[in-house]
Formats: C-alpha cells, sequence, structure tokens
C-alpha cells in the first residue's frame, strides 16, 4: 500500500531522469495532474497526458498520466533535483509574505493554494500562499 502517491510521482521523474528515458507512467489523480500542469507552464517538462489503463494493468479505473520529460540541447537535466516538502507526517505551509524565490528564482516550488495548484512566481503575483507540495531546481 502506498501512503505517499505525491512522492512516488517525483521519485519517478527523478529515476526516469536518472537514466535519460523520454517519458514516464504514474497511476493518474487531480493533484497530480495539476503538478505536470505546473511543470509544464515553468518549461521543466514538455508535456502529459491522460492513458486509460487495462484492467489487467491493476492500476484501478483513474488511468495513468505519462509525462514526456526536457532534456537541453547538450542533453544535460532540466530537472536536476525534485523532492517532497510538505509529508503526510509533516505538513509544510508558507503564508503569502513568506513564498519566496528558490536558489535566487532558478528554481521553483510548487504550492497547493486556494485558487489551485501554483508555481511559487504565480502564488507571489496573485499573493497567496498554501501547502508547498514541492521544490524543483
Amino acid at each position: 500500500m502506498m501512503t505517499d502517491p505525491i512522492a512516488d510521482l517525483l521519485t519517478r521523474i527523478r529515476n526516469a531522469a536518472a537514466i535519460r528515458n523520454t517519458t514516464v507512467r504514474a497511476p493518474r489523480s487531480k493533484l497530480k495532474v495539476a503538478i505536470a500542469d505546473v511543470l509544464k507552464r515553468e518549461g521543466y517538462i514538455r508535456d502529459h497526458r491522460i492513458v486509460e489503463s487495462k484492467p489487467s494493468e491493476g492500476v484501478g479505473p483513474q488511468g495513468w498520466i505519462e509525462i514526456d520529460l526536457k532534456y537541453g540541447p547538450d542533453d544535460e537535466d532540466v530537472i536536476c533535483s525534485i523532492t517532497r516538502v510538505s509529508k503526510p507526517g509533516r505538513r509544510v505551509y508558507r503564508a503569502a509574505a513568506e513564498v519566496k524565490p528558490v536558489m535566487g528564482g532558478l528554481g521553483i516550488d510548487i504550492l497547493s493554494t486556494s485558487r489551485g495548484v501554483l508555481s511559487d512566481r504565480e502564488a507571489r503575483a496573485k499573493n497567496v500562499g498554501g501547502e508547498v507540495v514541492a521544490r524543483v531546481c
């Protein structure tokens, strides 16, 4: 039984990038799709799509989210680090005034806010805070 599906998604992305896979697949949820939307808007992945599951795959009726990873022109990593910040045992929240740039603007925090899942840049622009789901550098 999986206790943290978001950490599972981030680990799948990290492992696929480490072995230079072009796509990665994970069981779908609304939050995972929203996280993939943020990664696409910020330029960390090429695209993502929903794939229907087969009964023999054992994932259930929700299907898969398939993410196309992105690499630089000389095959360098676009995602060099992706980590879970807020965990089931220890939630991490930031008020709107506490949302700061990551690595001087070279990375992003992904926040779950009252206005949806946003990057730290979008959260600062909308002046909202929320739960810090992940950090990407």
